[in-house]
Formats: structure tokens, C-alpha cells, sequence
């Protein structure tokens, strides 16, 4: 099997006694609480795991590449599950037409790919894309967009937010910008942060980094917004980078702007192990103190 142009991958790995099936998942974020699954909670692992156990009875595993909060959507989410060989043949043919009729309007399956067990969603990836929106017209957001787009109360200079992206760039700690988890490291490399306004007038950050931590991007948007309207410089943001700890000056920018646009992998199947094992290597910054834990993906 060939996987959008890649090297072609087998159906079915020798000696192999189950499936591992590549998913490419969107999803409205609105009605859900996020992705990770919550006890009494509507998630979106929840929904996917539930129309997998109907279709698959022996599916396990089912893996994230980015495990996104409360009311944030996804157009490029990536999962992978194993399935058993033989309940794999069994609905290869017809997998998406299935799953559009067991899953719920607001989650898309768009791709059910066979990849090899070296694969992981979360672990193999290259760097993840998303990408927030904001409104700051005087009359606010399209109707059409209110489920996806911030309305901001006041004019947002896109030059000084470009600016002030430039110093978040690069290999850095940016724990001001996250929620601290015991035994994760808040290192990451910001490899694009830029903003552009469509014709439209609504205001797009792009924000691309091999992985992120617990509320970064909307931490790190909602910096820019206050240096986009005035109440903050870039010497006050380039400041936050010499924290230690969460900020208290830094505001979460509301959830329903943010949306997982895409996620990258090596082209070639033989180097998704090789990035998974260097995705696990602790990380840490010269002369900074050893922390474990690999990489995150929640935003």
C-alpha cells in the first residue's frame, strides 16, 4: 500500500497479529472537553474510541498526536489504533463510509491508513501546525465564524505582533507560557510564529513547533494580542522568556479561535521509529537543570 506518495507500506506486517491503522481526524471542539477521555465528560477520544470498539471489537491503543483542550477544533488531527488483521480485512474496503455513520456530526474521520507499528501518532511527528483566528473589525465576526474565530474589543497591530513573534522563536523554555505538569519539561522549539490578515480583515496566527505544552499557543497568542492592541512591548515579552514558572501577566486567549491544522511526519516509513526514539530523549537547554519527560503535545 502507498501512503499519499510516501514509500509504499504493507497491509499487513509478517508474523504481525494486528493492523496499526493511521486516522486523520477534524473535529468542531465546541461540544466537546477536549480530547484526552473524562469520566461523565463528552471527549473527542471518547466518541473516536466508542465508533472504533463498534466497528472494531478488538481496536486498542488509540493514540494522539496533540491532546487538545476544551473547545479547541481540529482540521489535521492525527491517531493512530491497532486493530486486529482480521477485523481490519474485514472493513477495509468501506472503513470511512462506516465510521461516517457511527460517528456523531461533529468528528470526521477523513483517511484510515495501514502503516507499520513503528508509526506513532504522537511520537513520530515533525512538528504540529495550528493556527488561531481574530476578529478586531469594529462590527466583530461573521456569524458563519463565531464557532472558530475570536472577536477582539480593540484594533490589533498586526506589524508589532510580527515583531514581537520574532523573539519567541528558536529552541527556548517557555514555562511562563505553560501549565507545569510533574516530571514534563517546558522546552520546545518555535520554529514559526506568524500573523497575516485575509481580505476577510480576520487576523491569522500560524504557530508551528515540533511539539507544544499545556496551553502554550493560546498563552503565547494571547501575549501578542496585548502588544497587538498596545498594553504590552516586545522588551515585556521577551521578558516572560527569563520566567521559570507560569506568568500571571500572560492571559490564555479564549479557546474557540485555536484550531490543530496540521501535523507533519517523515516521508520515508523507515525513519518513523528513528523520530520516535529522538522525540523520547530527555531535553534540556545548556546549562539548564536536567528535566524529565519527553515531549508534549496538549495545547
Amino acid at each position: 500500500m502507498t501512503v499519499d506518495g510516501r514509500a509504499p507500506v504493507p497491509d499487513v506486517e509478517p508474523g504481525a497479529a494486528v493492523s496499526r491503522v493511521r486516522l486523520d481526524i477534524r473535529y468542531d471542539g465546541a461540544g466537546f472537553a477536549g480530547w484526552a477521555a473524562q469520566r461523565g465528560q463528552r471527549t473527542v477520544a471518547g466518541e473516536v474510541g466508542l465508533a472504533l470498539s463498534r466497528l472494531f471489537p478488538g481496536a486498542t491503543g488509540l493514540t494522539v498526536a496533540g491532546r487538545t483542550d476544551t473547545g479547541v477544533h481540529a482540521t489535521g488531527q492525527v491517531a493512530h489504533v491497532d486493530v486486529p488483521v482480521e477485523e481490519w480485512e474485514r472493513h477495509a474496503d468501506r472503513v470511512l463510509w462506516r465510521l461516517r455513520g457511527i460517528l456523531p456530526p461533529d468528528i470526521r474521520v477523513t483517511a484510515a491508513t495501514v502503516v507499520t507499528s513503528r508509526f506513532s501518532a504522537r511520537f513520530s511527528a515533525l512538528w504540529r501546525r495550528y493556527e488561531y483566528r481574530v476578529s478586531d473589525t469594529e462590527w466583530g465576526v461573521s456569524p458563519l465564524r463565531r464557532h472558530d474565530t475570536l472577536a477582539w474589543t480593540r484594533p490589533l497591530d498586526m506589524a508589532a505582533m510580527n515583531r514581537a513573534a520574532t523573539v519567541l522563536l528558536g529552541e527556548r523554555d517557555f514555562a511562563a507560557f505553560c501549565k507545569r505538569r510533574e516530571g514534563a519539561t517546558t522546552i520546545r522549539a518555535l520554529h514559526r510564529l506568524t500573523w497575516s490578515r485575509g481580505e476577510d480583515g480576520i487576523l491569522v496566527a500560524t504557530v508551528v513547533a515540533d511539539a507544544f505544552c499545556h496551553s502554550m499557543v493560546r498563552s503565547l497568542v494571547g501575549a501578542m494580542l496585548a502588544v497587538g492592541d498596545g498594553r504590552r512591548d516586545v522588551e515585556w515579552l521577551a521578558g516572560l522568556l527569563r520566567r521559570t514558572d507560569r506568568s500571571g501577566e500572560v492571559v490564555v486567549a479564549p479557546a474557540h479561535g485555536l484550531t490543530l491544522a496540521e501535523v507533519a511526519y517523515p516521508r520515508d516509513p523507515a525513519e518513523w521509529g528513528t523520530r520516535s526514539d529522538e522525540t523520547r530523549r530527555m531535553r534540556t537547554l545548556p546549562d539548564a537543570v536536567p528535566d524529565s519527560g519527553g515531549s508534549g503535545a496538549a495545547v
